[in-house]
């Protein structure tokens, strides 16, 4: 294995599979990731149509991998009635599964893979130290896209790693029968629940809640039952549906504190840089899109069109203007939808101004990226 790179990439989920398959074009580029693939991942596994153009020019075709075509959105409260609408550009149900496999098979044939974790990187003069497990090696220039949170951030002092946080996300793919082309988003006491059907014809149901709620409860499963039941659509959906698994993935302590996509001159891509609020269900495209964003800017510094601190001033400002709008809709929208009375209000306004629901789904996504 080399020693030295043009790029290397912390992390190999979506942004960090998409950053390598578009930089090993014209780069020599190393992945450091220890994890292997295919894997199940935390997701809602909804991929906003707006990135298919760029996939397909990386030579990822992602209606190869799903035939589950969504174009509508249904939202439900308690009991109160449903409430549906046409989503913009649409999107395609598909496991992160299949995904990260097949972006992580188009990366391989240019790309080399390292089954450890970065435990430090360094700046000297124009190459960047990378420290492993058991291994040290140079770049030009590193990116980190190590997810919602990771020793690297601890490593880096990033402020958000510092405080607690009450999130946690709760996944599991079910047996059900549901229609193709919707998505549909559940709120209960304390959360919400995204549900929508994948490739392969199973269910997923991705669950945020506040800790505060949960803690009252032994475990998940009477979790289900006393809390998310309350919603009169999934208690529907947990009285035929069939876990595949035999438990649930779970994450804690996920953090919506505002990040910054620059850290000590390394650029951060993904969920790394920043997370949107998943009731938004732009999480997988943003991943992708920043990592777009990114390789543009570290293919002109890499050939020298650039300096290094223009192309950090140049990444940071393209992805605040792509993404800050979105965040920003992403935190009030969630904020209205785990406040009872603010929920209510919203369901009278939309009762009365319906065309109102697509365009809040607009501010929350992005228009197709061009390649």
């Amino acid at each position: 294995m080399k020693k030295n790179y043009d790029v290397i990439i912390a992390g190999g989920g979506l942004a960090g599979l998409t950053a390598a398959i578009h930089l090993s074009q014209h780069f020599k580029v190393l992945v450091i990731d220890p994890d292997t693939y295919p894997r199940h991942k935390m997701c809602g596994e909804y991929l906003s149509m707006e990135v298919d153009s760029y996939l397909k020019s990386l030579g990822i075709h992602i209606k190869d991998l799903s035939q589950v075509t969504i174009n509508n959105f249904r939202f439900t409260r308690g009991s109160q009635s449903i409430k549906t609408a046409t989503l913009p550009l649409g999107g395609i149900g598909v496991s992160r599964y299949s995904l990260d496999l097949e972006l992580y098979n188009k990366a391989k044939e240019k790309t080399d893979f390292l089954l450890d974790r970065v435990s430090d990187i360094t700046l000297n003069h124009n190459h960047y130290e990378v420290i492993t497990t058991d291994q040290k090696l140079t770049a030009r220039q590193v990116i980190i896209a190590t997810g919602k949170r990771s020793l690297l951030d601890k490593k880096l002092a990033r402020p958000f790693i510092q405080k607690k946080s009450p999130w946690l996300a709760v996944k599991m793919h079910y047996k059900f029968k549901m229609s193709n082309d919707i998505v549909e988003l559940h709120a209960f006491k304390g959360g919400y629940a995204g549900l929508s059907k994948i490739e392969n014809g199973n269910v997923n149901l991705c669950y945020l809640v506040n800790y505060e709620s949960f803690k009252e409860y032994k475990d998940i499963n009477a979790f289900n039952k006393e809390v998310l039941t309350q919603n009169k659509a999934l208690k529907e959906f947990f009285k035929v549906a069939v876990p595949i698994w035999e438990k649930p993935i779970t994450i804690s302590q996920i953090s919506f504190e505002q990040k910054q996509p620059v850290e000590g001159k390394l650029l951060m891509i993904g969920d790394t840089a920043g997370l949107i609020h998943p009731l938004c269900g732009n999480g997988m495209a943003m991943a992708i899109h920043s990592a777009q964003i990114a390789s543009k800017y570290v293919t002109q510094y890499l050939q020298d069109e650039i300096t290094r601190d223009q192309m950090l001033i140049k990444y940071s400002k393209s992805w605040r203007k792509t993404f800050s709008s979105r965040l920003l809709y992403g935190r009030w929208l969630q904020k209205v939808l785990l406040h009872k009375k603010l929920t209510t209000l919203s369901y009278w306004f939309l009762e009365r101004l319906p065309f109102l629901l697509p365009i809040i789904i607009k501010k929350t996504h992005g228009k197709e990226i061009q390649p």
